[in-house]
């Protein structure tokens, strides 16, 4: 598989894309920290998108400073997921907001993140009616985050599957099956928040390594996003990640 090909099967970012200061050197040349940033790495998660919305403009602005080739997967806002927990007042309008915004990015869009609380049960009623609400707008890729135990049993594992969803595999993970890749599997993500201290703690070269080989031997597009952007681990573990399935396209 060419270098090029490899980077488009494998995006392999973190969330966010700010440069700690010990790795500048590795995102060297002019411009923004996303300019930057997209010129190392394939992909970026926009998680401020969860806390706050953004202009159009502002998403066709960041997408403009990318290469064609560079994506972003895009955090669904919290006053859908954890307010209206999926199915409160105003559900359909804030989604239909927030896609209005995000497919300003055009051809650099690529999932969409549903990060679920971890008081949020699976219903699946309530779940199936906003996937099909979702489906009815959007085609592209999803993946969701669950963290209540009950999204990990085969019926919400079938209805994520009938709706095109993938579901996160992450770390640390809520229950065993959490740590897996489930769901739809035309779509493999992952969200490393870092362990033991998450959103602090860096993952060692063998756990690296370990990762890189399972998702060599998926098939598909593999997105893997490191969140443990804390104290600057995320930008060293995407970039050694990186370097191991995409050699010959990471310095």
């Amino acid at each position: 598989m060419s270098g090029v090909r490899q980077r488009e099967r494998y995006r392999i970012g973190c969330a966010g894309w700010a440069i700690p200061s010990p790795y500048a050197a590795q995102f060297a040349g002019p411009g923004t920290h996303l300019q930057r940033y997209a010129r190392v790495l394939p992909a970026v998660e926009i998680n401020s998108s969860f806390y706050r919305s953004h202009q159009p403009q502002t998403y066709a602005r960041w997408a403009a400073s990318v290469p064609e080739r560079f994506q972003f997967a895009v955090k669904m806002p919290r006053t859908i997921t954890h307010m209206a927990r999926l199915s409160g007042v105003g559900v359909e309008a804030a989604l239909k907001q927030f896609l209005d915004e995000v497919t300003a990015l055009g051809a650099k869009l690529g999932p969409l993140l549903m990060q679920l609380p971890p008081s949020l049960a699976f219903d699946g009623v309530v779940a199936g009616r906003f996937f099909e609400t979702l489906r009815n707008q959007f085609s592209g890729g999803v993946a969701c985050e669950p963290r209540h135990p009950s999204w990990f049993e085969p019926s919400a594992n079938a209805l994520l599957v009938r709706h095109q969803v993938a579901r996160v595999a992450a770390d640390p993970a809520v229950v065993p099956a959490a740590a897996q890749p489930g769901g739809w599997t035309g779509l493999t993500y992952y969200r490393l928040h870092g362990s033991p201290r998450m959103y602090y703690s860096a993952y060692s070269t063998e756990f690296l390594e370990t990762l890189a080989q399972k998702l060599a031997a998926t098939t598909g597009p593999v997105w893997c996003i490191f969140d443990n952007t804390a104290a600057g681990a995320a930008t060293a573990n995407a970039l050694h990640l990186a370097k191991l399935l995409c050699p010959h396209t990471v310095e």
